[in-house]
């Protein structure tokens, strides 16, 4: 049978998410407000000397003056256009930056398993999962927080850890795809985040597959990703730590492979060798959840991650509003981790947060090295 005749056949057995929702996005998001209370222990200091020594990395000074004097900050509620407004301690001050046009991204997202306490939704890529940087509206909260508000459950419930709180309790990168996992109240969210939280701490404590980590572990997530290369071994522990570098355009630093860094735990295993295109289908279970970190320990083994050159974010209207409004230029190149890669969250396994069961949510992913293609195969069911 072809490989053609394969996927078809696939296609007609693999069965469909529950549902699907999402809003389109508006052309401009709502700008934001970056609020600042002068301590009575800093000196008395001017407008445009507090932001430009607390703030430079947003905007360099001309950039401030520009900012100061379009009206954009207030001091106690009242917009003030002198850049040489001393500053008194208490004074609340607000930046308000501008709206803007944010990139392109997906909106709409498929439900895989959903009951009282949590959500799992297939992310696509080119969408964010929480805001950040070029993305402040245009991102899987978002969309959380618009469907929650339309069934008009932010009614009280009468326990507040109990109200409705729909929030994703992970993390995936903008340009991976695949299972994501959100609380649908606060009490779930707490539960789901230590879950998370523990896992790391073990791998903080040396404690290694195989010495307890089944049976503590209350929380596995795999991925399936293409790599560049072939791998020569079947299974490969990699136990790098990862940490923060600076780099042009991020003012938080870049992630990286780093000895100085924080313990990072991940088990990859070859799934599939294509040795005519030189490249490599393999699972990844992270043991850890640094960010970025599959991409991080598969580049740092000489296998990174495949499938294309990172994309640019693709319209001039992002930079010119950086410009418009008094920051940067960003960068003209793509920033490692940026989309264009084969990434895909795959599988996970977890003990409900409220039942005393292990809930395993599976979305199978499959590679034709022809055409690359991702369909599912979920199985929604308790142990």
């Amino acid at each position: 049978m072809s490989t053609a005749s394969k996927a078809s056949q696939l296609e007609q057995e693999w069965p469909t998410p529950l549902y699907t929702f999402g809003v389109p996005w508006p052309e401009f998001n709502d700008g934001l407000s970056y609020t600042n209370v002068i301590r009575s222990s800093q000196n008395a200091t001017t407008l445009i000397d507090f932001y430009y020594s607390k703030y430079r990395s947003s905007a360099p000074l001309q950039g401030w003056l520009q900012r100061i004097r379009n009206g954009q900050i207030t001091i106690n509620g009242i917009v003030v256009a002198d850049p040489q407004a001393v500053l008194s301690p208490g004074s609340k001050i607000i930046y308000h930056r501008m709206p803007w046009k944010e990139a392109c991204a997906p909106f709409m997202l498929q439900v895989l398993y959903e009951d009282d306490d949590m959500v799992a939704i297939n992310k696509p890529s080119g969408l964010q999962v929480l805001p950040g940087g070029l993305f402040q509206q245009r991102t899987v909260l978002t969309q959380l927080q618009w469907k929650a508000s339309k069934q008009g459950s932010t009614c009280s419930t009468g326990h507040d850890f109990q109200q409705p709180h729909p929030v994703p309790v992970h993390r995936l990168g903008r340009g991976t795809s695949g299972i994501l996992l959100c609380a649908k109240t606060k009490l779930a969210k707490t539960t789901l985040a230590t879950y998370f939280a523990e896992g790391t701490s073990f791998v903080g404590e040396n404690r290694m597959p195989g010495q307890g980590f089944g049976k503590a572990r209350r929380i596995s997530k795999f991925y399936r990703a293409l790599v560049r290369g072939i791998l020569e071994y079947d299974e490969i522990l990699i136990k790098q730590p990862i940490g923060v570098v600076q780099y042009p355009g991020v003012a938080k630093g870049l992630y990286v492979a780093s000895s100085s860094g924080k313990p990072a735990l991940s088990k990859v295993q070859v799934l599939e060798r294509d040795t005519q295109q030189n490249r490599t289908v393999v699972q990844v279970e992270i043991h850890s959840g640094r960010p970025h970190q599959i991409r991080i320990h598969l580049a740092f083994i000489g296998h990174p991650l495949g499938g294309g050159q990172p994309n640019l974010l693709e319209t001039e209207t992002i930079k010119d509003s950086f410009a418009e409004d008094g920051g940067y230029q960003k960068p003209e190149r793509p920033l490692p981790g940026d989309c264009g890669y084969y990434l895909h969250a795959h599988r996970l396994v977890l003990c409900h947060p409220s039942m005393d069961k292990t809930a395993i949510i599976i979305f199978v992913w499959s590679l034709f090295f022809c055409c690359f293609k991702k369909k599912i195969v979920l199985r929604n069911y308790f142990l």
